[in-house]
């Protein structure tokens, strides 16, 4: 226990020798120790900075379109040295180049579905610097980015890449080159060089990456017409369906497997509204989808009254996002052929869009073996023409 003498907050004076008085400061410590001790106190109590909320979120959702701004690594700096060693004064230069800098490479990987792991900004990494006895730096390693198949590289307006197969790759920033070192420099004029240059610092470029879903046939509809409950039905893949009306916010791509073991990429493409191609509802952002599907499939919501108007006004919204798109091979689909009112309305349907109308339900699975069957058909019509050539 302090005693209460030693309590008072202001200076005492004490003898300090013959003759001398000492002023001293007693507890508590001076404010600026304390400050600095609460300060100390509170850089160690600091939780550890949160990430960027628009980075966790991204990788919880689909992206198609990303920014990244990408940076080749800096070459390793030469070196000026002379070769040193007992019994030879004049050993010469011996100072090794720097290695050149790693390069920023982009490769298209099949496990990769969406550029929503692919970050702002990728550094190459650096070169090491040169050694004595003429020891050159390590070169940088390669920085590979995996992106999804399909995806468009931009810089600026111009498409510099197109990574559309597994594998292809494309360096977005190349590495900048090594410094040279003194020995670089000998020459019969000049016996002695001292010079040296610095590594070049690498490439840097700002690239804007597009996604495009890969996919040889494309499921078009408005919404609520049941194109994630027809892929659901006839892939393994698992869009959220529902019982109540809602529209899907990000394609899907399911795998069909024929019997001769031929497999169809068929994707569903988030629904369409009138005035899409104006950019109203999700717009241009989902109508790029269907740029690379050879052929499509109309999805036609049978129980809605003038079904062969949403045919109609669906190749309208095609064809104003890029000319030609809406004459490309297609089958029209009629679903929900399990409701009374969509039954009676079918007659009429093929009166108007002729008889080759598949009508089926993607609840019941009813005619689902002719769709599949039209699909095989298409593929070998179009997909394996092109494989032959």
């Amino acid at each position: 226990m302090v005693p209460s003498r030693l309590l008072s907050l202001g200076p005492r004076t004490v003898p300090g020798g013959v003759g001398r008085w000492t002023q001293v400061r007693r507890w508590p410590p001076s404010p600026r120790l304390l400050s600095d001790s609460c300060g100390d106190h509170a850089k160690h109590q600091e939780p550890p900075r949160k990430k960027l909320l628009s980075e966790k979120k991204l990788k919880r959702h689909f992206v198609d379109h990303r920014r990244v701004l990408v940076c080749g690594g800096r070459g390793g700096d030469g070196v000026s040295c002379f070769h040193s060693e007992p019994r030879k004064e004049f050993g010469g230069p011996d100072g090794g180049d720097g290695g050149n800098g790693g390069h920023v490479v982009l490769r298209a990987d099949r496990q990769v579905k969406s550029l929503s792991p692919v970050l702002s900004r990728y550094q190459g990494f650096h070169g090491e610097s040169g050694g004595r006895k003429n020891c050159f730096g390590r070169s940088g390693a390669l920085l590979y980015v995996p992106v999804p198949v399909g995806t468009l590289v931009k810089e600026g307006k111009e498409v510099v890449a197109d990574l559309s197969c597994p594998g292809d790759e494309y360096v977005a920033a190349r590495g900048g080159a090594g410094g040279k070192g003194n020995r670089f420099f000998l020459a019969n004029e000049n016996r002695a060089p001292v010079t040296c240059t610095p590594g070049q610092p690498g490439q840097e470029r700002i690239l804007f990456l597009e996604l495009k879903t890969m996919a040889h046939a494309g499921m078009v509809g408005f919404p609520n017409a049941g194109k994630s409950s027809l892929l659901r039905a006839i892939s393994n893949a698992r869009p959220a369906v529902a019982s109540y009306p809602f529209t899907t916010l990000k394609p899907h791509v399911g795998i069909v497997h024929c019997e001769d073991h031929q497999q169809i990429a068929v994707a569903d493409i988030p629904g369409l509204i009138r005035g899409a191609h104006q950019n109203r509802g999700l717009g241009s952002t989902f109508l790029r989808h269907i740029e690379r599907c050879r052929f499509l499939l109309f999805i036609v919501d049978l129980s809605e009254p003038e079904p062969w108007t949403q045919v109609e006004d669906l190749k309208f919204e095609l064809e104003k996002h890029e000319v030609g798109l809406s004459e490309r091979p297609h089958v029209v689909v009629a679903n929900k052929i399990d409701l009374p009112q969509a039954r009676a309305a079918l007659p009429q349907l093929r009166a108007r869009l002729g008889p080759n109308v598949i009508a089926l339900s993607a609840a019941t699975g009813e005619n689902l073996e002719v769709l599949l069957l039209r699909l095989q058909e298409l593929h070998s019509r179009h997909v394996g023409a092109e494989l032959r050539w």
